[in-house]
């Protein structure tokens, strides 16, 4: 059994009966540990009983589509991966789903071994990032007033702590690693998204967005676009 799969526990969260089943079964036989639920209502209860490491949420949902779920989720745990499953190819729906911090994104139909493939990638990056900052000991970083954990996702300041989302976090740290130099747009999303497209591209300058709105209260640190080349993270020390 490979390491990405071993002792998974996926929180797996889709309407269809049949492709309930039949996802269920193609990733127990690939060795993750899947717990199913229904609905968004019922998604949400198991979320809050139990640890998962990993969500598959379908998007068109009754009680609760899978965007509000994501963002509940998101409020009990900002680390946890989340891959979208929708029958919709709107870009306006993808953007959405980046936003609101999910992984990945899905259409109907896709293969078994499109799924799979996607979840080891996932799991891989989140794991090899894990590994990066304890081989590091990169965990603590200071920006002008402010003092960022990477490992427990806050940015502390004398107004209060601010709680990251992993994913804001890992594309801070990776600023981090790059202070007062260019970082590119093709670096930034292959590391933090593993990917890089059109659709991650607008979900990324979302995120730096809100880096900045967070940032915005130490003048001497301000996050830089460099138009159509990438950001730089400038720290007046």
């Amino acid at each position: 059994m490979e390491e990405t799969t071993a002792k998974t526990r996926i929180l797996f969260v889709e309407d269809d009966p049949n492709l309930s089943m039949i996802l269920k079964d193609y990733l127990e036989m690939m060795g993750y540990l899947v717990v199913h639920a229904g609905d968004g209502d019922s998604g949400l209860k198991l979320f809050n009983s139990r640890h998962f490491d990993l969500a598959i949420l379908d998007v068109m949902m009754p009680k609760k589509d899978g965007f509000t779920l994501a963002g509940e989720i998101r409020q009990k745990n900002t680390a946890i991966p989340i891959i979208f499953l929708t029958a919709k190819n709107l870009k306006e729906d993808r953007i959405r789903g980046f936003q609101q911090g999910c992984d990945d994104y899905i259409t109907k139909p896709f293969s078994t071994e499109e799924l799979s493939l996607r979840i080891k990638a996932i799991l891989k990056r989140c794991w090899i990032g894990n590994e990066k900052r304890t081989e590091e000991d990169s965990r603590f970083y200071t920006l002008g007033h402010f003092k960022f954990d990477s490992n427990n996702l806050t940015l502390t300041s004398p107004q209060g702590e601010q709680r990251l989302t992993r994913k804001e976090a890992n594309l801070l740290q990776l600023l981090c690693q790059h202070k007062n130099m260019l970082l590119s747009r093709e670096v930034a999303l292959e590391t933090v998204w593993g990917e890089n497209d059109y659709f991650i591209g607008r979900s990324m300058d979302v995120f730096i967005t809100k880096l900045r709105k967070y940032l915005k209260t130490d003048p001497e640190v301000n996050i830089i676009n460099v138009h159509g080349i990438g950001f730089k993270l400038e720290v007046n020390e």
